[in-house]
């Protein structure tokens, strides 16, 4: 009996390691890459956040020096690993600096990156999952920011800017990590630099409206929620004591840094970025642009609480301009739905750019 079970879990740990071994389940036709192709550019990205994720499995199973399997997911894009990203909390591997050592003579090399800085999302395995569960919880909070966690990351982002400026230096995450890199990139533009950012299946909790079938009862209750929460974002305005809402000026700043959203239908995670976008362009069509507007810088649960006297930060996962990719290919499972794997995958992808003030 002990044997069979040996024998399972050394099955069950080649399965594992097979889905993070580059080799098996990597982007390996892409031997050159072409950086002014979407798609090259998307796949390096996820296989960026990839590397952290196995980073961290190789830090938990011991494997290093040669086992180690996640160098190959950066070296096979010419990159070296300038930093690990270390939560102090846990000591667990959450993000990585990457350094681009080379690029092919393709037309695209200017817009090849010199720096990536990748955020991984939660692993459920291992001593990190407690941590990163809690991560998760803070952001279901709107308290990303006062983790330090995600202040690590924001040094680490200071650093490679003031170090070697803005120009060609990526964001990119996956689930929690898109949430950090998100807050990242909102609070660089706020300081003046627009980083690019590969956000994979990025956090927007709401209700599931997008799920309700029948369009015009979809519609009407967004378009009620616009109402109500323009009508108490106005109310308050005035009101000194109001901190939750974001100022006018400094969400109207966020409108021209456009990061890349990668999100699946199926994924109700992220999957309320689509009706969201889409709900803007629908009132700008109706002529309510300005109602959307005021209502798209606030949350409203945020408002109530505001109202309660209990201030709240600026609601993360609100932006005014993205370019938003959706796979369309139906997905199996939820695990499926928002795997990273599907990034650098072939499948149905639309894309679409929103801007709005």
């Amino acid at each position: 009996m002990e044997v069979q079970n040996e024998i399972i879990q050394h099955s069950t740990a080649a399965v594992a390691s097979e889905k993070e071994d580059f080799n098996f389940c990597g982007p390996r036709h892409l031997t050159e890459v072409d950086w002014a192709n979407p798609t090259h550019r998307r796949s390096v990205a996820a296989c960026l956040v990839q590397a952290v994720y196995v980073m961290e499995r190789d830090r938990q199973d011991k494997r290093d020096g040669i086992r180690a399997l996640a160098p190959q997911w950066w070296k096979s894009f010419h990159f070296d690993l300038y930093m690990k990203l270390i939560d102090e909390a846990d000591s667990c591997t959450f993000g990585a600096i990457y350094q681009l050592t080379s690029v092919s003579s393709s037309s695209g090399n200017h817009l090849a990156p010199r720096f990536v800085i990748a955020f991984r999302g939660t692993i459920t395995k291992g001593d990190a999952f407690y941590r990163d569960l809690e991560l998760d919880v803070h952001i279901l909070k709107n308290g990303l920011h006062e983790t330090s966690r995600f202040e690590i990351a924001m040094q680490s982002v200071r650093h490679v800017v003031a170090t070697y400026g803005g120009s060609n230096v990526w964001l990119t995450g996956h689930s929690l990590g898109a949430a950090m890199a998100m807050l990242a990139g909102k609070n660089m533009v706020k300081s003046g630099v627009l980083l690019d950012a590969f956000l994979f299946n990025p956090p927007f909790f709401s209700p599931p409206i997008g799920r309700i079938k029948d369009e015009k009862v979809r519609h009407g209750i967004r378009f009620a929620g616009s109402v109500i929460t323009a009508g108490l974002a106005l109310a308050m305005k005035n009101k000194a004591q109001s901190q939750s809402s974001c100022p006018e000026g400094s969400f109207t700043t966020l409108t021209e840094w456009l990061p890349d959203l990668f999100v699946h239908p199926n994924d109700h995670i992220c999957s309320e970025y689509i009706g969201h976008f889409e709900h803007r362009k629908r009132m700008e069509d109706l002529g309510a642009g300005g109602i959307e507007r005021l209502a798209s810088q606030h949350s409203l649960g945020g408002l109530l609480l505001n109202a309660l006297g209990k201030p709240v930060a600026e609601p993360l996962h609100l932006i005014p301009s993205a370019r938003l990719t959706v796979n369309r290919t139906p997905a199996r499972d939820l695990k499926e739905a928002h795997g990273i794997r599907q990034w650098w995958s072939d499948h149905h992808l639309d894309s679409t750019t929103y801007r709005f003030r």
